[in-house]
């Protein structure tokens, strides 16, 4: 059973930006159903962590409820992620947010972009920023990438694009679970030790400390 998991950085009550990713994952809920599959989801809001990420950022300390939130975006089949634009740029609480992740944390996992702003003058932001953000930490984005200002909520295209995420999302999640793609995405990468990823490597068992590598920094040699 496949697990979405929204994660919105949205302040307001209540937020927009929370209620874009509720409307995509409805859709893709809906497309999944219609294939017979049954999907849960969760969320994650992450203006309640701003202090947490705040002190993760300078110490690397995770506080219990951002080791669960982290932990809850581990074990996801795919992310929603929705963002607040101020200034031309997604928020800093988001990105914040995204920098106390592991890198390994996203590898393979779809995730849909979403973001709303006060103006439609914002609408790039979205593929200029988020896009390649989540391309660095490995995620497999969708193609479709959802923008609403505030004259978009009573447009048609608006549910339109939801709906296109929304399935795009859904014949992506359809596929890894038939097909294993998640798995060999993750294998074709190198990762972080014990990190929080849900095919992390967790204990000393799981690293070759006979490698060439490992042998020099115990200060043997490499062969």
């Amino acid at each position: 059973m496949p697990n979405l998991v929204i994660v919105s950085a949205g302040t307001s009550q209540p937020s927009t930006t929370r209620m874009l990713a509720d409307r995509i994952a409805a859709a893709s809920v809906e497309v999944l159903r219609e294939m017979e599959v049954t999907a849960t989801t969760g969320a994650i809001e992450v203006a309640p962590l701003a202090v947490d990420v705040a002190r993760a950022s300078v110490t690397g300390v995770l506080s219990a409820e951002l080791q669960a939130a982290i932990e809850q975006i581990a074990a996801a089949d795919a992310v929603i992620a929705s963002a607040p634009v101020y200034k031309a740029g997604i928020s800093g609480l988001f990105k914040s947010f995204v920098d106390v992740l592991d890198n390994d944390l996203l590898i393979a996992k779809p995730v849909v972009l979403a973001a709303t702003a006060g103006s439609s003058r914002h609408a790039l932001v979205v593929d200029e920023q988020m896009r390649s953000l989540f391309a660095y930490m490995r995620a497999l984005t969708l193609p479709t990438a959802v923008f609403a200002a505030p004259e978009d909520w009573g447009a048609a295209e608006l549910g339109e694009r939801v709906r296109r995420a929304g399935t795009e999302l859904a014949v992506v999640l359809q596929g890894q679970i038939e097909k294993g793609i998640a798995d060999r995405g993750w294998a074709g990468y190198r990762h972080e030790f014990a990190g929080n990823a849900a095919r992390a490597e967790q204990t000393a068992a799981d690293t070759d400390f006979d490698s060439p590598l490992m042998r020099l920094a115990a200060g043997g040699r490499a062969d």
